[in-house]
C-alpha cells in the first residue's frame, strides 16, 4: 500500500487547476457573506425565551442569552435601547425579544441584536413582581411601612405626585375641600408609559429636597386603576427606592381596592383609592370644630366646678372661725388705749419743746453775739500775724535765700545739698538754679538757732459758738 506522504498524486502547493472555477475564499470573506445572508434573511425576528447570564457593562450595553429546552442564542442590547426598557431584565425571566439576527465574526457566532424586550405574558410579569418584592424586602426597603410612623394630624401643605389632567387630582381636590381645605402642591408627572417611573421618582426626590418653608408635610403618590401593565411604573426600582428614602411621610394611592404595587409596600401608608388617601390625609373640619367646642365646654365645666368646690371649702372654713368682734375686740381696745396715750404724750412733748425754746432764745441776744463775733475776729488776726512770722519766704525780702531741690522741698543741711546735686535758690524777686561743685567739707561757725514761738491756743469759749 503506497504511503500517502509519498504519494505522487498529492500536491504540496496549491496551484490553479485548468477548468477549476471554485476560487478559494478568505475567512473574512466567508464571514462577510454569512453576515449578509443572515441579516438579509432574519432582519426582523421575535424570540421567546428565558434570560440567562444577564450582565450590564460599564459602557451601558447589556449582554445576555435567550434559551429554551432545545437551544441557546446570544443577545445584545445596546445602551440606547437598554435605557428605554420598561423593566429591569433578570435571569430566569421569560421574555419576548424583538430585533434582528447578525453574526460576530470574531467568534464565529450568530446573535440577536435586541431592539425591544417585553415580558412573555402576565405570568412572567407576576413572577418578576414577586422576585423584585422579595429582593426589595431583603434590602429593607419595606421597613418604612412596617414601622408605620404616625402621619401629621393636620398638615399645612400636602404634595401630590400624579398626572395633572386625570380625574385623580380632581377627586383629591374635591375631597380635601369637603373635609378640610389645605394648601395643595401638585408635581405633574406621567403615570404610565416610557419614562413614567423616572418622573415619579424625580418628583418624590424633588419634594424631599425643597426648603423648609416650601416643603410639604405630607406627600400623596396617586394614580387611577388599571391593569398590571398600566401600573408597572410604580413597581419600578427607581420609584420604590425614592419612596423608601423620602423623609416626608408618604401615602401611596395607586389603583383601586385590589391593585397592589411595590410602591404601596415602601410607603408609610397605603390607601385603597386616591379619594381614600385624601380622607386619610386630613381630618373632617366640622368634626374637629365640634371636638374643640366640646373640649372648651368640658374645660369651662371643670373650671366652674373647681370654683364651686373652692367656695364650699371657704364657707366651711369660715364657719369654723370665731366671730369677728370676739376675735378683734382686744386689739380694738388696745388701739384705743394707745391712741389716748399718744395724745397725752404729744401734749407733754410740745410743752417741753416750748420751754427749751424759751431758754435758748434768752441766750441768743444780739449783744452777746456781737461780743462773740469780736472775739473771733481778734483770734483770727492773731493767727494771721503768727502765720506771717513763720512764713519761710518772709526773710527773703531782707536779702536771704531759701535753698530747695527740683521738687521744691527745702534743704536744711549740706549733706542733703550734696546728695541732691542740683539746687534752686529762691530769692524774693525770682528763682536761680545752681549746681553743687566739690566734695570737700567746709566748716562754718555754728549759728544759734532760735525756735519759733508756738502759736497760742485760742481760749475755750464759755458757751458754744456759732462760727
Amino acid at each position: 500500500m503506497p504511503d500517502p506522504f509519498f504519494d505522487v498524486s498529492a500536491r504540496l502547493v496549491a496551484d490553479p487547476t485548468p477548468g477549476d472555477n471554485a476560487a478559494a475564499m478568505s475567512v473574512g470573506e466567508l464571514s462577510s457573506r454569512l453576515k449578509r445572508v443572515v441579516e438579509g434573511e432574519f432582519s426582523h425576528v421575535r424570540l421567546r425565551g428565558e434570560i440567562s447570564g444577564y450582565k450590564r457593562v460599564a459602557s451601558g450595553h447589556c449582554y445576555l442569552c435567550l434559551k429554551d429546552d432545545a437551544a441557546v442564542i446570544d443577545g445584545v442590547i445596546w445602551k440606547g435601547q437598554a435605557a428605554g426598557l420598561a423593566f429591569r431584565p433578570e435571569d430566569g425571566i421569560e421574555v419576548i425579544a424583538t430585533g434582528r439576527l447578525t453574526t460576530y465574526p470574531g467568534r464565529s457566532k450568530y446573535q440577536i441584536i435586541i431592539d425591544r424586550m417585553e415580558l412573555a405574558g402576565a405570568g412572567a410579569l407576576m413572577a418578576l413582581l414577586e422576585r423584585n418584592k422579595a429582593r426589595f424586602d431583603a434590602e429593607g426597603l419595606f421597613a418604612k411601612s412596617k414601622a408605620r410612623a404616625p402621619l401629621p394630624f393636620l398638615p399645612r401643605r400636602i404634595g401630590v405626585v400624579t398626572s395633572p389632567t386625570g380625574a385623580v387630582i380632581r377627586d383629591i381636590i374635591h375631597r380635601l375641600e369637603d373635609r378640610c381645605p389645605s394648601h395643595l402642591l401638585v408635581w405633574p408627572v406621567k403615570v404610565q408609559g416610557d419614562g413614567a417611573a423616572n418622573e415619579v421618582a424625580a418628583a418624590i426626590r424633588g419634594f424631599d429636597s425643597l426648603p423648609e418653608d416650601l416643603r410639604p408635610d405630607l406627600v400623596i403618590v396617586a394614580r387611577g386603576g388599571g391593569s398590571i401593565e398600566d401600573l408597572w411604573a410604580f413597581n419600578e426600582e427607581a420609584v420604590v427606592r425614592a419612596v423608601a428614602a423620602c423623609t416626608i411621610p408618604i401615602i401611596s394611592a395607586v389603583g383601586h381596592e385590589t391593585d397592589t404595587t411595590l410602591c404601596d409596600h415602601a410607603a408609610d401608608l397605603r390607601a385603597p383609592t386616591p379619594t381614600a388617601a385624601a380622607e386619610l390625609a386630613v381630618p373632617v373640619l366640622a368634626d374637629l370644630r365640634l371636638t374643640i367646642a366640646a373640649h372648651g365646654q368640658r374645660t369651662e365645666r371643670c373650671a366652674r366646678r373647681y370654683v364651686e368646690r373652692g367656695r364650699e371649702r371657704l364657707d366651711a372654713m369660715a364657719r369654723l372661725l370665731p366671730a369677728r368682734d370676739r376675735l378683734l375686740g382686744p386689739q380694738r381696745q388696745r388701739v384705743d388705749d394707745l391712741g389716748a396715750r399718744l395724745d397725752r404724750g404729744l401734749e407733754r412733748r410740745v410743752v417741753r419743746a416750748r420751754g427749751e425754746l424759751d431758754r435758748t432764745g434768752a441766750v441768743l441776744r444780739p449783744a452777746l453775739l456781737d461780743r462773740r463775733l469780736e472775739g473771733a475776729r481778734q483770734r483770727l488776726a492773731d493767727l494771721g500775724r503768727l502765720l506771717a512770722s513763720v512764713d519761710p519766704d518772709a526773710p527773703l525780702a531782707r536779702g536771704y535765700a531759701r535753698i530747695t531741690d527740683r521738687t521744691g522741698a527745702t534743704l536744711t543741711s549740706a549733706a542733703a545739698a550734696k546728695a541732691t546735686g542740683a539746687l534752686t535758690l529762691r530769692f524774693a524777686d525770682g528763682v536761680v538754679d545752681a549746681a553743687v561743685e566739690g566734695s570737700a567739707e567746709r566748716s562754718y561757725p555754728a549759728a544759734k538757732l532760735e525756735k519759733a514761738p508756738k502759736p497760742a491756743k485760742p481760749a475755750k469759749p464759755d458757751q458754744p459758738t456759732l462760727l
